[in-house]
């Protein structure tokens, strides 16, 4: 593994540890020591998001044997800081109750965003589909109206050789 990496793996434990340690005691202050928590926290997140972005880059240059292992714990500092921000979130917001309620709509705003474009993709693929399958079914009807004329033509050639033969 990178010593590059690890440094930085270093830094971000211990931000993170700092980070829920300060949620915890913020969750409890109020007025303008809360604000001031509140400050700090966000410039910790800040401060561990820089380190996942040189965490991700680093790993990245690496060989690929060394880089699958990395970018899955990366994915999991991703997490736990996704986490750290919503608590963040939730404990800033004046009223708890308004800000899980904010939580619970903007996840489902984000499922109905996403399965919306991914119907709508699907939806094109099938429309796209069923042009190419009407387009052929109209050249396959020219070809039976070519091939039908041209049985005609060769019956009535028939016809008339008996009709002069016979």
């Amino acid at each position: 593994m990178s010593e590059v990496f690890e440094s930085y793996e270093r830094q971000y434990c211990e931000v993170s540890a700092s980070l829920s340690r300060k949620c915890t005691a913020a969750s409890a202050l109020d007025g303008e020591k809360k604000k001031q928590r509140l400050s700090e926290i966000q410039s910790g997140v800040e401060e561990a998001e820089s380190l996942i972005r040189k965490m991700d880059l680093e790993a990245r240059s690496l060989q690929p044997s060394v880089k699958a292992g990395l970018l899955a714990k990366l994915r999991e500092y991703k997490s736990d800081l996704n986490n750290l921000k919503s608590e963040l979130k939730r404990i800033s917001a004046p009223n708890a109750r308004q800000a899980t309620r904010e939580e619970l709509l903007e996840s489902g705003m984000a499922d109905t965003l996403a399965v919306s474009t991914d119907q709508r993709g699907r939806l094109m693929m099938t429309t796209e589909r069923l042009n190419q399958s009407t387009d052929r079914i109209k050249e396959s009807r020219i070809t039976m109206l070519e091939t039908e004329e041209c049985g005609v033509s060769i019956l009535q050639d028939l016809h008339q050789q008996l009709a002069r033969g016979g």
